[in-house]
């Protein structure tokens, strides 16, 4: 038994489709949609960096969330952009490894950094005269340096425990790109540790953040009830739309995902998922935060206007 526990030396992915006539206009559709992406957050993190008047902790996280969704997307896209290109779908299994650790370190810490923007948004809304004193840059950078920390070592124990399996000469995955419960299921051993390790980063890094999340909300829902005009009412909520969007669809898909039944999991879906967060979250967070928020569209103008006249 102990002779047939081997590592393969690269994967082969299935992908989506076989079909070349798909694969072109696939390639084109996440081709188009893996530059918007790009221009979308780029331009997020150019804004907030450049205008003064976006230096507050909103934006702060908001600066780091773009930065999250450009190097997520970047994870893993590009891959995928190129494999539609060739017959042979394969990736090495250190680039796998390296590839399953960024994608696990990027999406842990976004989740947490939506917890962390949530908690702003509570303060924002429920306890406004002294939202600069206790949203203070010491304690953004901390939220943040904390979301980023426990993403990284939640990704560096669960890569560790799922590159460890001999999949005993087994190669190929159903699926876009290298991800944890596809990897697993590859595995020719006992899998008890790596599903209590599923388990205990599923608690970290999504549940308690939810239920962070859920906890703030609850509290700026009964902050607002208490606000008697309705022009109060319609301006606080108005401070956490964009915020409370993008945790509805971030959080939305992923308990959904998480919480099914595993008899009835598949490996499309699970290819649907990762495209989800790969390609579609990432392109609509900076729509929803530009287009929803006033400052944001003012700085545009302002940074377009300061060119302008540079030129002229």
């Amino acid at each position: 038994m102990r002779e047939n526990m081997t590592w393969v030396s690269e994967f082969i992915l299935m992908g989506l489709t076989s079909d070349k006539n798909i694969q072109a206009g696939l390639f084109v559709l996440f081709g188009v949609t893996y530059l918007l992406t790009l221009l979308g957050n780029g331009l997020i993190v150019l804004l907030i960096t450049l205008d003064p008047r976006l230096h507050l902790p909103m934006y702060f996280f908001l600066c780091h969330l773009s930065v999250v969704d450009i190097c997520y997307t970047s994870s893993g896209v590009p891959q995928m952009l190129a494999h539609f290109l060739m017959e042979k779908k394969t990736i090495s299994f250190a680039l796998c490894g390296t590839q399953l650790f960024f994608a696990l370190t990027l999406g842990g810490t976004e989740f947490l950094l939506l917890a962390a923007m949530a908690y702003d948004r509570y303060v924002a809304v429920c306890n406004p005269l002294r939202y600069t004193v206790v949203m203070s840059p010491r304690l953004c950078m901390g939220l943040a340096g904390v979301s980023w920390f426990v993403g990284v070592v939640n990704s560096a124990v669960e890569t560790a425990v799922t590159m460890r399996l001999p999949t005993c000469g087994h190669n190929v995955l159903n699926h876009v790109a290298c991800e944890t419960l596809t990897l697993v299921r590859l595995a020719c051993v006992d899998i008890t540790l790596n599903q209590v390790v599923i388990l205990a980063s599923s608690v970290v890094v999504l549940m308690i953040p939810c239920s962070l999340v859920s906890l703030s909300y609850a509290h700026i829902v009964a902050a607002i009830m208490k606000i008697r005009s309705t022009q109060g009412r319609r301006k606080a909520f108005e401070t956490c739309a964009s915020h409370l969007t993008v945790v509805s669809m971030s959080y939305g898909m992923a308990l959904f995902t998480y919480l099914q039944p595993a008899s009835t999991a598949s490996a499309e879906q699970d290819k649907v998922v990762v495209i989800f967060y790969a390609l579609v979250t990432p392109m609509l967070n900076p729509l929803i935060y530009s287009l929803r928020n006033k400052d944001v569209k003012a700085a545009f103008r302002r940074i377009l206007m300061k060119n302008f006249e540079s030129k002229n």
